[in-house]
């Protein structure tokens, strides 16, 4: 099928998810949109992160999409379980496979997560473990300067040691086993997050786990684009949208990415 994936997220973070998607099904078109006009999602009242997730998820059915991703992990922790019954193509978020991964891969039943203010606090990501196995101890911790520094480009700053360090002892002191990067903006500080906690903690990368999920999804469905059998796949036909500057969102997009991104349409997301 030839239709596009849609994904979206609150700002820039969900091109992580993006690039993994990429990675893992380079014959599939994909529609971008990237709410950075409202960014960040994670202050907002639950009301608020609801009526913005529905517009965002308006859009890319207007692009006529076979399958949406919500990237945001706000929005996925806050609204996706209350309207996702609403559509007729598979949506999904990025709590259940990051959940799910960390159930499989814990050794001793001790999973950490980090992410925003808004995630830790709606409790998903535990939930969602504790759905799985109620005897898995869960630890959560906010990381909020996390999102800025990656997003300048302070991957290995001596700064974003020493915040790292400070954010992550908390986890040590906990001793978990494994640890979700709860935000999609976390990939890019993988390496230090990985070299604070050591190599006995396993990270879970949300993004990764969420591609994987939609490989799946689409094999079972039999919704792939026929030229993902093609090998080499062909590179897919891939759009972006923004809310709000898309000059910042191409300088941070080719940072998430590692290619350019110059081919950025604004729309007016307030219609929809």
């Amino acid at each position: 099928m030839n239709r596009s994936i849609g994904i979206f997220d609150s700002g820039v973070g969900g091109l992580t998810v993006a690039r993994e998607i990429f990675s893992i099904l380079p014959g599939e078109n994909v529609v971008y949109f990237g709410d950075v006009g409202r960014y960040p999602y994670g202050g907002r009242s639950e009301e608020i992160i609801t009526k913005f997730t529905v517009q965002d998820i308006a859009f890319l059915m207007e692009h006529n999409v076979k399958f949406i991703v919500c990237s945001c992990n706000s929005a996925s922790s806050v609204a996706l379980d209350e309207i996702v019954d609403n559509y007729d193509i598979p949506v999904i978020g990025v709590i259940k496979p990051g959940a799910q991964t960390a159930v499989k891969k814990t050794t001793r039943g001790r999973i950490g997560v980090i992410g925003t203010n808004a995630t830790v606090s709606s409790n998903a990501y535990a939930r969602t473990i504790h759905a799985l196995n109620p005897d898995i101890k869960v630890f959560s911790l906010a990381c909020p300067l996390f999102v800025p520094l990656a997003e300048e480009g302070y991957i290995d700053r001596e700064a974003t040691h020493l915040i790292a360090r400070d954010y992550l002892q908390t986890m040590l002191d906990v001793e978990v086993d494994t640890l979700i990067l709860g935000c999609t903006h976390y990939p890019l500080l993988k390496n230090v997050i990985a070299e604070v906690m050591g190599p006995e903690v396993t990270l879970i990368d949300s993004g990764e786990e969420t591609a994987r999920t939609v490989l799946k999804t689409l094999t079972d469905a039999s919704l792939l684009n026929p030229r993902a059998a093609q090998i080499p796949a062909p590179e897919g036909d891939h759009k972006f949208f923004v809310s709000d500057v898309p000059e910042r969102f191409a300088q941070v997009a080719t940072r998430f990415l590692g290619q350019v991104v110059d081919k950025i349409t604004r729309v007016d997301i307030s219609r929809y």
